[in-house]
């Protein structure tokens, strides 16, 4: 017989519907949940479904049976919540296996009665969320609180997957999963006890999103909880409950885009109504399922509540000779996730670690740990994040705390922070029970610190496998059972070592193993320590070029720690180190986001001395380094005794000698280091000189923020010194504002309505707030629709608010193909409003081959910010607009033939080998 894998490639496969819902046309009664065995038991017991495999087993096998008669493939076991911790609110926690034992046996039979080779039946085990949440708390006034533990669920958990194993099911459905760490337990428990048994059966996943944002009750976004799940080896993903197909259907797209999984969708039968009932018919749901199986976004279909046995009859009769979805390919790029996905692509460039809350390194913090002063400590983690932060590293290990309860008490708390929260967590400690204990409190997919050989192969294994199990991200670090790697040779030779034993002894992901091959410090007058930096480079390149996949991380202020006491010259290496070591690969780093230094920024006889050191290019270095920063330190006590407090600048001076540049560029460099001290001042400096204060924007302003953009592009700034420049320039258009608003004249009116978004996938708006402030400055009524918008909601929002043009944004390269989906599904619902396309990774080639094929409207790529004003007066004028398309028509379509022309006369692969070069 065909396994249930297979069938999966072949067909679609039809799930039963709602149990419930059949049960209650039954008219059962108290007695009849009650039965003989639970006579004693006080308290009502109607409603608990699950004990009628116990006391009511023909009405449940007559459930069974009638889904099997109308076609169903897969028939779910009545054991949503057979596990003592839902079944204490009735007495019956004691009997919680004997009851998942007793459903898995009655489907099981069911299915057996109907199976045969040419329609095989399988039974899921129905495993719910529980009435608890292991992610927030019960308590509006302690959010560290929590009704129940990792422990104590997979415990129940346990019991209840033993039940259904006991009793002969086919696959494990974990479903209406609205909290991520409750579905990571029991994916969990699943896998150590099928482990334990020498089992392998399919692990189907199915989530319920709580709100139109599509997110679960516990706040993750659908990308997040992919992220979450992505190391574990789970058979399907899908969704049911909560909402209708109609409602269910852009989330469903969605996952299909990401997932690389078999897809399940079992949706209600419509909203409740006001009396909590589902209108929805078979018949008039029948026409909203076709449209998932006639488009290819299911593996599984089936209904929840509301749905009957006549919902699954025609379904099947839908379903047959269809075409099954096509699972994508697994990301070729790291996840990780708090709230919201960290997609580690390329474009990302480099993933900076907020440091401040590690009790180690702050002593701020420290102190505000052992104070029990935790909303203090919440507020480091919140800067961080606001600063830039993508990853926040905690860590509590400190003689006079207990390690475990404080990193338990704070994950917890930092789990109510959706601002801190949003980002994934590096749990940090030298003790292997605290990092478990961390573990067992997030519902993102985290970051461990860390793991090394130092101890032998066997603890590392263990450990190693560890990460595995809670589907965890690594740091290695490059120590082993002879001690700490300074040079280059053992740097690669720990790291290679490692690497084999993850990736072939436990099977890691390459891509969940991240290096750190140790930044040592400089210039420390030990000559031996001189080379400590090139040989952290060189190792990196070498890892990146030979460990396939694995990242490369460190600790960059160790680097400087020799000159600890001056700011500037410690932040000016830091800068000159990782322009050096983004380059040769290093994608992580524990570095501080709100660093004012930035490689373009030293002054180019600064520079060659820190270059020289940190290069190790010469002789003396460290010496001639000294000497520079002895010099700033004198120039520091100086400006102090002379009454200018703050640090020397990069020009080796007072910190405010650009001060004495004109105004344009003052303005410029204010953005460029957001610094937002002068804003105010400059700001009416230049109201004086401009005719209009939107000219200000359009100008100075946006000269700055571009010269922003070429620095990320080189690699000489990093993100979040990006988002720091962001915002300086919402603090200066905050200045302008009330300028702008009374320039407007008695007879002012819109020029048109503009909708923006960052599209589906994409949390990036630097450049999108931009955009939205230069048109709003042209009076353009602008509604900025914010960031990870899908393409259904755009459409919806241009028809309501009917929008004249819509502005699309994105920094990614994913990004590029939901563009793509935005203007095919506009074109569906019939607009040709015109579209702008902007950010970093977009182009006009892109636009020309991929976007404007599948649109009816004009479709324009925009460079930068600045020229959006003008094209949009453009679009709105209808000669101009008629121009402006002809002009579009005709370049696009010769950069198409020029594409063509290229691509055709690239060599095929094995015409190509027919060239190469013969040496013998």
């Amino acid at each position: 017989m065909r396994s249930l894998k297979k069938l999966a490639k072949e067909k679609i496969l039809i799930l039963d519907g709602a149990l419930g819902t059949m049960v209650q046309s039954y008219n059962l009664c108290e007695d009849d949940f009650r039965g003989d065995m639970f006579a004693d038991i006080k308290g009502q017991l109607k409603g608990n479904n699950d004990v009628l495999c116990l006391t009511k087993p023909e009405v449940i096998m007559d459930i069974h049976r009638r889904y099997l008669i109308a076609g169903a493939d897969i028939i779910e076991t009545n054991t949503f919540s057979s596990q003592r911790i839902s079944q204490a609110d009735y007495g019956l926690e004691a009997h919680s296996y004997d009851i998942a034992l007793a459903g898995a046996k009655l489907a099981r039979k069911a299915a057996d009665e109907f199976n045969s080779d040419e329609k095989p039946r399988f039974v899921a085990g129905s495993i719910g969320p529980t009435n608890k949440t292991c992610s927030m708390s019960p308590d509006v006034s302690n959010p560290a609180a929590r009704d129940v533990t990792y422990d104590d669920l997979f415990d129940a958990y346990k019991e209840q997957i033993n039940g259904l194993l006991d009793g002969g099911v086919d696959a494990l459905l974990i479903e209406t999963i609205f909290d991520t760490l409750n579905a990571k337990i029991a994916v969990d428990v699943a896998q150590t006890v099928m482990e334990e048994r020498g089992l392998d059966l399919p692990i189907m996943l199915s989530v319920t999103v709580s709100d139109l944002a599509g997110r679960t009750l516990s706040g993750q976004t659908l990308d997040a909880f992919l992220g979450s799940i992505s190391e574990y080896n789970i058979f399907s993903v899908g969704l049911n409950c909560s909402f209708g197909a109609r409602q269910m259907k852009p989330y469903l797209k969605e996952l299909c885009k990401k997932a690389p999984y078999y897809i399940s969708a079992y949706p209600n039968a419509g909203l409740p109504n006001s009396m909590g009932l589902y209108d929805e018919t078979a018949e008039s749901m029948s026409p909203q399922i076709a449209e998932f199986i006639d488009e290819g976004l299911v593996n599984i279909v089936g209904g929840c509540c509301g749905t009957t046995d006549e919902f699954i009859r025609m379904y099947d009769e839908m379903a047959r000779g269809k075409k099954p979805h096509v699972p994508v390919a697994k990301s070729s790029s790291m996840w990780l996730s708090g709230l919201e996905l960290l997609n580690v692509t390329p474009e990302v460039q480099f993933v900076n670690v907020g440091e401040r809350c590690n009790v180690a390194g702050s002593r701020k913090f420290l102190r505000l740990i052992q104070e029990k002063k935790y909303d203090e400590a919440l507020s480091i983690a919140r800067k961080q994040v606001s600063d830039g932060a993508l990853v926040i590293d905690v860590n509590m290990d400190d003689g006079l705390l207990d390690a475990q309860t404080e990193m338990v008490n704070f994950l917890n708390l930092v789990a109510s922070e959706p601002d801190v929260a949003k980002v994934p967590i590096m749990i940090d400690s030298s003790k292997w029970d605290v990092i478990v204990a961390g573990l067992k409190c997030v519902q993102g997919k985290s970051i461990v610190n860390s793991i090394s050989l130092k101890n032998g192969e066997a603890e590392f294994i263990s450990h190693a496998r560890d990460v595995k199990k809670y589907g965890a991200a690594v740091v290695v670090m490059c120590f082993d059972e002879i001690g700490q790697a300074t040079t280059y040779e053992r740097k690669i030779e720990i790291a290679s070592r490692a690497y084999h034993i993850l990736t072939e002894t436990v099977g890691l992901n390459p891509l969940d193993i991240i290096f750190d091959p140790n930044i040592l410090s400089i210039a420390t007058g030990i000559e031996e320590h001189d080379n400590y930096a090139v040989d952290f480079l060189n190792a990196t390149e070498w890892i990146k070029n030979n460990l396939h996949g694995a990242h490369v991380s460190g600790g960059v202020s160790n680097l400087s720690f020799s000159f600890r006491g001056n700011n500037y010259i410690r932040e000016a290496m830091h800068a000159v180190f990782l322009y050096y070591a983004i380059k040769n690969g290093m994608d992580f780093g524990i570095v501080n986001p709100a660093t004012k230094v930035i490689y373009s920024d030293i002054p180019e006889d600064q520079l060659a001395i820190i270059e020289d050191v940190v290069l190790n290019r010469k002789p003396g270095a460290a010496d001639t380094l000294i000497d520079l920063a002895n010099k700033i330190k004198e120039e520091e006590e100086k400006a102090k005794a002379e009454g200018n407090s703050g640090p020397v600048s990069v020009k080796s001076s007072a910190s405010d000698e650009w001060r004495n540049n004109d105004l344009e560029s003052r303005l410029a460099y204010a953005l460029r280091k957001g610094i937002g001290d002068y804003l105010e001042q400059d700001i009416h400096e230049a109201l004086a000189k401009y005719p209009h204060a939107v000219n200000i924007i359009e100008g100075p302003l946006m000269n700055g923020m571009n010269e922003v953009g070429v620095l990320f592009g080189e690699g000489k700034m990093f993100l979040p010194q990006v988002v720091k420049t962001a915002r300086t320039m919402k603090q200066a258009v905050a200045i302008l504002q009330p300028y702008i608003e009374s320039e407007k004249t008695e007879g002012y009116s819109k020029m048109g309505t503009v909708i923006l978004a960052t599209v589906k996938g994409d949390v990036h708006d630097i450049g999108k707030n931009i955009v939205g402030v230069v048109m709003a400055c042209n009076n353009y009524n602008v509604i900025d629709l914010g960031v990870m918008v899908p393409a259904e909601q755009i459409v919806k929002k241009a028809i309501e608010l009917k929008a004249d043009i819509i502005g699309l944004s994105g920094l990614i390269t994913p990004s590029l193909e939901e563009m793509v989906n935005v203007a095919t599904e506009m074109r569906k619902a019939n607009l040709d409003i015109p579209i702008m396309i902007g950010g970093a990774t977009t182009s006009q080639l892109h636009v020309a081959l991929k976007i404007a094929p599948v649109y009816g409207g004009p479709v324009v790529w925009m460079k930068d910010a600045s020229q959006n004003a003008l094209v949009a007066a453009r679009l709105l004028n209808a000669e101009e607009e008629r121009k402006l398309r002809a002009e579009l028509d005709s370049k696009y379509e010769s950069l198409r033939e020029n594409y063509k022309q290229k691509q055709e006369n690239i060599l095929s692969l094995e015409e190509a080998r027919k060239n190469k070069l013969n040496l013998f």
